[in-house]
């Protein structure tokens, strides 16, 4: 069975102000190009969106932001799970519709990568799924943290991954990812 590819909050939401300064801006291309080549060979894919029951929430449905991003949209005949908070594998049925195909592993990426993408690698690391996360095709946004520090979108990106690499997933590329399925 090859790699589910599973594609966190490709919303329209991500590109409200409110998030900050970001890093990695060739992040949705490669995600693209992740998400073409799992086409083209007819492998399993799961977009997630984010269906945020705050009502400030650019991610709240009924509004733009909660619409899949074009470059990234699902196709009608391939999978979407909702998720209300941050891992997709909490209060969907992602884990069963993975169950469903003898529990494979699986490449994550997507937005927010110190947020619900790492959130759902944990808890499906947890879970036992094997985890690839392709750390061009995520990005982070500054964060501020409890002692009023600025961190730079870069710096909380490389701490996420270090963070999540080994223990939760093997952290890699899209051009190796690719480059393994040629």
């Amino acid at each position: 069975m090859p790699d589910v590819l599973i594609l966190i909050d490709q919303q329209k939401a991500k590109e409200h102000p409110k998030w900050g300064p970001r890093n990695n801006p060739d992040a949705e291309g490669n995600i693209a190009r992740l998400l073409a080549a799992w086409r083209a060979r007819g492998w399993p894919i799961f977009h997630v969106r984010h269906d945020s029951t705050y009502p400030d929430s650019p991610f709240r449905p009924g509004q733009d932001g909660n619409d899949f991003s074009p470059l990234t949209a699902p196709l009608p005949e391939e999978t979407v799970i909702a998720k209300r908070v941050t891992s997709a594998f909490i209060g969907t049925n992602l884990d069963a519709r993975l169950e469903a195909l003898d529990r494979p592993s699986l490449v994550i990426c997507g937005w927010l990568l110190a947020n619900s993408v790492e959130a759902t690698v944990r808890v499906g690391a947890n879970l036992g799924y094997t985890i690839r996360l392709p750390a061009d095709a995520c990005w982070s946004c500054d964060k501020r943290d409890l002692t009023d520090r600025l961190w730079p979108a870069e710096d909380v990106h490389q701490l996420t991954l270090a963070l999540l690499d080994g223990e939760y997933a093997e952290v890699t590329t899209t051009d190796t990812l690719l480059g393994e399925r040629s």
